[in-house]
């Protein structure tokens, strides 16, 4: 029997509740204006956990389809512009920011395969790409997708990838787990270290790996938050 093909992704995803304000928005889409499709991979983590976050989740995956869909839009940081400006209209259009803080944090990228390209826009989470084991770090907007006391446009950054890259979007959930001999925060120094000791494994198993890191870390305390981890290889 032929040895199954490796798949090219891993979605790690772990609510703290049954529903959740963490979600991955993903979809394949050729624009009218454009010989190219597209491939979107939002990863996200709206204002709140449980069904308030899940509530949330529902309205940015609407906004996300209407931008890319029906408004045509396919710059990440115009599709992050738009939704900034749906979200704002519809749950807060007239209080400060101090009055509401629901929208997202997240990171929205748009891949080319056929000529290894990621545009990118995000919003106050940054990413890694993990190449011949040195780790890249992709930057983030200083800003939610929502109100915010210092709005800006969002920025635009493109990556050339390379055969062999591992993308590697994901929230603060894992790195801000208690846990460990002396129940401190799982940090974001010791994921990087994972993510690049076990980026040649299949993506199953580095999967299973961060599941096994995440549950050893936390032991019998709770899981304070969702998790979302999502690998993609190029």
């Amino acid at each position: 029997m032929e040895k199954q093909q490796d798949k090219k992704f891993f979605i790690f995803y772990k609510p703290k509740d049954i529903v959740s304000g963490d979600f991955y928005f993903a979809l394949s889409h050729k624009h009218p204006d454009s010989k190219v499709e597209k491939f979107y991979l939002c990863t996200a983590d709206c204002t709140g956990h449980g069904v308030p976050g899940a509530f949330m989740s529902m309205l940015n995956i609407s906004y996300l389809n209407e931008s890319i869909i029906e408004k045509n839009i396919s710059e990440p940081n115009e599709i992050l512009n738009h939704i900034r400006t749906e979200i704002i209209s519809s749950l807060n259009p007239e209080g400060s920011e101090e009055e509401s803080k629901d929208g997202m944090d997240c990171i929205l990228c748009s891949f080319d395969f056929s000529t290894n390209t990621l545009d990118y826009a995000a919003a106050n989470n940054s990413f890694y790409i993990v190449r011949g084991g040195e780790l890249i770090s992709c930057s983030a907007d200083k800003m939610p997708v929502g109100m915010h006391s210092d709005m800006k446009p969002f920025t635009k950054k493109t990556v050339k990838l390379e055969k062999g890259d591992v993308v590697y979007t994901l929230t603060d959930g894992l790195p801000d787990q208690f846990g460990g001999p002396k129940g401190k925060k799982y940090k974001y120094k010791q994921l990087e270290e994972l993510l690049v000791a076990n980026y040649k494994l299949p993506m199953d198993e580095q999967k299973a790996a961060l599941g096994k890191s995440f549950e050893t870390w936390k032991g019998n305390l709770e899981q304070i938050d969702d998790v979302l981890l999502i690998g993609i290889k190029v």
